[in-house]
């Protein structure tokens, strides 16, 4: 089972996106729709019955989309990097992500991939998608989050932090800057590999000027077994309780997370509304979540 999942917030595209990433890629499927009730209304301007999440799998990776309105953007901060057996798999994609997107690296010859392009799709989503050659695959799809601005030079020890929080956990590798790389400083993180909860992730320092940070367009869906773990997780990571709301939580880096019993989805997705609905009224009043309050609204009556 998937612990962790990339949680990707559209205004209202959600659905539609789940079906174009879908498309665009081999070995994957659509999982549920879900939908809001009236209850969401106040938070996010969603009128009851329009698609709340969509759910797909992609490359053996599973994803979360929510239609959240038009306040988060996705910006290249966090990105992910598509791993391809061919020349020829890597220019099928670019041309499917890139049509209406942007382009961050021109798709060509780079002394680390013989064929490797970097854009942002129509959704505005970062991809960096790269020949890999007769090297294995372990995991195809791989978010890589990249520490610019404030928490520049600070990926190793984000690196090392997040190998601590997490179980099934460890620094698989890290490449370093060399002297004269400028903007950046000589032995920060140029790429460092990392297992969390048996998943890859890749990080990278980034010391030029860049105009964007991590916010909650992108989070990671973390999905607790019971009361207990939720409390570990987010006592862990937890770092700006201005930031806590719904489940969710910002981390001393700026990187959003979303703690998460698997409670939740089977409260949510009752058949009742009613039921539902009295659970999404008090889950939105939470900032970390309760599973005995969700449970006491849901039998409710």
């Amino acid at each position: 089972m998937q612990k962790i999942t990339p949680f990707l917030w559209f205004d209202r595209e959600a659905e539609e996106a789940a079906k174009f990433y879908t498309s665009a890629f081999k070995n994957s499927k659509l999982g549920k729709i879900a939908y809001y009730g009236k209850e969401g209304y106040e938070v996010h301007k969603m009128t009851a019955g329009t698609v709340m999440t969509a759910e797909f799998t992609i490359e053996g990776m599973k994803f979360a989309a929510l239609n959240g309105g038009p306040i988060f953007k996705f910006n290249p901060s966090l990105s992910f990097h598509v791993a391809a057996k061919s020349v020829d798999e890597v220019d099928k994609l670019w041309k499917i992500l890139s049509e209406g997107g942007s382009v961050l690296m021109e798709l060509g010859s780079y002394p680390f991939s013989r064929r490797y392009g970097w854009l942002q799709d129509r959704y505005g989503l970062s991809w960096q998608i790269f020949y890999v050659g007769e090297r294995e695959i372990i995991q195809k799809i791989t978010p890589v989050l990249m520490f610019v601005g404030k928490v520049s030079g600070k990926a190793e020890e984000a690196v090392t932090f997040y190998t601590t929080v997490f179980h099934r956990a460890k620094v698989a590798s890290i490449q370093r800057y060399g002297k004269g790389e400028l903007p950046d400083e000589e032995g920060t993180v140029k790429y460092a590999s990392l297992v969390l909860e048996n998943m890859q992730f890749g990080a990278m320092d980034s010391a030029h000027g860049h105009k964007f940070s991590f916010n909650e367009a992108v989070s990671f869906l973390v999905e607790c077994e019971n009361q207990k773990e939720v409390d570990y997780f987010w006592d862990k990571l937890s770092a700006s309780p201005e930031d806590e709301q719904c489940g969710w939580l910002k981390d001393k880096y700026g990187l959003s997370w979303q703690i998460v019993p698997k409670q939740l989805d089977e409260f949510m997705g009752d058949p009742d509304p009613v039921k539902a609905g009295r659970v999404m009224e008090v889950m939105l009043k939470m900032k970390k979540i309760s599973i005995g309050e969700l449970e006491k609204a849901y039998r409710a009556g």
